[in-house]
């Protein structure tokens, strides 16, 4: 498979991902055959190994395998990559919530034409001033959405390392677990949320007495990541600037006020 390489400020970092991480991790995907990394953008492409078609399929089965190789990879030494300048796709949790905390009444206006209650962004700001982030930090896969991870035959495969960088636990999870994506719409109950957060505190060993301190910060965290979702999902269909078509981004919003509110209410 050809992969054209057009983002310049990730240039060669897939290729370094592949070569100094993924090869020591119990992980498919798909083996890079051969690369061209030149300073000049035109010269860039990967071609990867072809797995054959691939099934975007989200369940409890996929969900909580992909739980488990997570842990793997958020148990990568951090002391190996911390000078790589690796980036993420999108602004760090606590940019988010500054930008949110400024933007408060764009927020509730938000939610008032969305019949989100006022008290589901009492809860929410309320915790952010009262919760400060964690700064732990691992190594995060980075963009996680439906369309990166599924079945390759009777193999979990886990596609697109190139936003791979160190980050809080949380972004993977909340990949995983809430976030949206016009073309992957789908569903992750309370329930199933709260299986792959206990698969992971086991999987991570994290102490029984500190897993409800765990999951509360995902509650939140989850929420403030939604609320910028839908931030910019509304500016998307305001301004019809979205590669997506307005049906998909108001199933996407639709979604994406759902989990805010499923996550708000688990907040103490």
């Amino acid at each position: 498979m050809f992969k054209p390489l057009t983002n310049n400020s990730q240039l060669g970092k897939e290729v370094w991902i592949f070569e100094n991480v993924l090869a020591e991790l119990p992980l498919k995907y798909p083996k890079i055959l051969s690369y061209s990394v030149q300073s000049k953008p035109i010269s860039n492409w990967i071609i990867l190994e072809d797995l054959g078609t691939i099934n975007h399929i989200f369940d409890n089965d996929i969900a909580l395998e992909l739980t488990a190789l997570m842990a793997k990879w958020h148990s990568f030494p951090i002391a190996r990559v911390s000078n790589t300048q690796l980036k993420g796709p999108k602004p760090p949790i606590q940019e988010m919530a500054d930008y949110i905390l400024k933007n408060k009444e764009k927020v509730f206006a938000v939610f008032r034409l969305h019949n989100v209650s006022a008290l589901i962004g009492n809860i929410i700001f309320n915790a952010i001033a009262d919760k400060p982030f964690t700064d732990k930090k691992v190594l995060c896969h980075g963009d996680l959405h439906q369309g990166n991870f599924g079945y390759a035959g009777d193999k979990t495969v886990v596609l697109d390392w190139e936003h791979c960088h160190l980050n809080t636990p949380y972004w993977d999870l909340y990949h995983l677990i809430d976030i949206s994506h016009p073309d992957f719409p789908r569903e992750c109950g309370r329930t199933l949320r709260n299986m792959i957060l206990d698969s992971y505190c086991e999987e991570l060993q994290i102490p029984v007495t500190e897993r409800e301190k765990f999951k509360q910060e995902y509650y939140l965290f989850s929420a403030v990541f939604s609320i910028w979702m839908i931030l910019l999902i509304q500016s998307d269909l305001d301004n019809q600037n979205s590669k997506w078509n307005p049906e998909q981004l108001s199933r996407q919003l639709e979604e994406t006020i759902r989990k805010l509110v499923e996550c708000a209410k688990e907040i103490i």
